[in-house]
């Protein structure tokens, strides 16, 4: 796939000649950026190939330049969830830490480049709280570089979206955690696994799209998000989850492949990501001290999954396969469960007093810390984007 283009040849050759000067400064990973037509009057998209470079697989190496951001510095968009250092999180090790892959060295984030590269584009996270702990990191980084700039939030649940008004780039969040629709029905909240329409309305015109999903359809009891499942004309009660997940996310699939066919939008899929509850996955002995991720200060070394890779991603993994046109999946999960010391644990705004005296009861080990690890989600879907 090729990245957009610009319609005047002038022009676009000498934004060419920019962009592979920048290139060449940010990493070793050599950029070619062909010019192709669109007649769908969007920019074409131009990609350069990193195919020999394995992004998910290596090792965290500590690195004492990161974070490229303080939360301090963000424009006060980070949720009270994922603000670690503002609820009283006393460590900073977690922040110090760099993704090396196997073979290969990733550029590192460049906010400016970034935003002269998708000037005049949308790129819209859709999913649920984890691509909103994405969205507001990818904010953080692109601000950070260009901190003067004239920006502007606009919040219209279920859609968020952060201008950058000097460049013309958007960056959006749609909250759906299913993807698939969800509707009131006689007053019953209805999950509708072969409907998308309602949510895709507000997808049409991104040009690029990260998609996520997977915890969601494992809730239970008050966190279940839905009364009945629709499914085949029929409603139910219950059905096996993920059996649900890959009806609702081969729905999604046919609407994503009959988009890409009409349009030059991109689209990514972020792989599940891991929690850490259960520390006997990475201390032996360590099931008598609860379920929880406080106190961990340091990644996981090695480079195979700790414990059970969860089911929902080899569902997403087959469904995406059988596309017409793939998605990309940023494959986080692996590179992600090594990092059982980036989570919010009990520093979050989320929590009162109480709660955060009993750890094992109330720790986040969900979601993560800002600035932290969705930072490195970010700088690999930087790379894959644009490089």
């Amino acid at each position: 796939m090729a990245f957009f283009a610009i319609f005047n040849p002038c022009v676009s050759v000498l934004i060419s000649v920019i962009s592979f000067n920048f290139l060449l400064l940010a990493s070793s990973v050599r950029p070619v950026h062909p010019i192709i037509t669109n007649p769908h009057h969007r920019q074409p998209i131009h990609r350069s190939n990193h195919s020999q470079c394995a992004l998910f697989m290596g090792s965290w190496v500590r690195d004492e330049t990161y974070p490229i951001y303080q939360a301090s510095s963000c424009p006060r968009i980070i949720d009270p969830e994922f603000n670690c250092q503002m609820y009283g999180r006393p460590d900073s090790n977690y922040l110090k830490y760099r993704w090396k892959p196997a073979n290969c060295e990733l550029p590192r984030f460049n906010g400016l480049e970034f935003l002269l590269r998708m000037r005049g584009k949308t790129v819209m996270f859709v999913g649920d709280s984890l691509g909103r702990n994405q969205w507001e990191s990818l904010i953080c980084m692109t601000w950070s570089a260009v901190q003067r700039s004239a920006t502007e939030l606009i919040t219209r649940d279920p859609l968020y979206t952060f201008k950058f008004l000097d460049y013309g780039v958007d960056l959006s969040f749609y909250r759906a955690p299913y993807l698939v629709d969800v509707d009131a029905v006689d007053g019953r909240r209805v999950l509708k696994l072969e409907d998308i329409s309602k949510n895709a309305r507000a997808w049409m015109a991104a040009d690029v799209l990260m998609f996520n999903t997977g915890h969601w359809w494992t809730h239970k009891g008050s966190l279940k998000g839905w009364d009945m499942m629709e499914s085949g004309g029929s409603l139910h009660e219950e059905m096996d989850r993920l059996v649900a997940l890959n009806t609702g996310l081969k729905t999604w699939a046919r609407w994503a492949d009959s988009h890409v066919e009409s349009t030059n939008t991109r689209i990514f899929f972020q792989s599940v990501s891991p929690t850490h509850y259960n520390p006997s996955e990475w201390s032996a002995g360590a099931t008598s001290i609860g379920k929880s991720c406080y106190g961990e200060t340091s990644p996981m070394s090695g480079s195979a999954y700790p414990g059970i890779y969860p089911g929902q991603m080899k569902v997403i993994d087959m469904v995406i396969r059988e596309m017409r046109h793939p998605a990309y999946i940023l494959d986080i999960t692996t590179l992600s469960a090594m990092r059982k010391d980036a989570h919010p644990s009990i520093y979050t705004g989320d929590l009162s007093p109480g709660q955060r005296a009993h750890p094992d009861h109330s720790a986040d080990c969900s979601h993560w810390c800002l600035p932290g690890l969705p930072d490195t989600w970010n700088q690999l879907f930087y790379t894959a984007l644009l490089f």
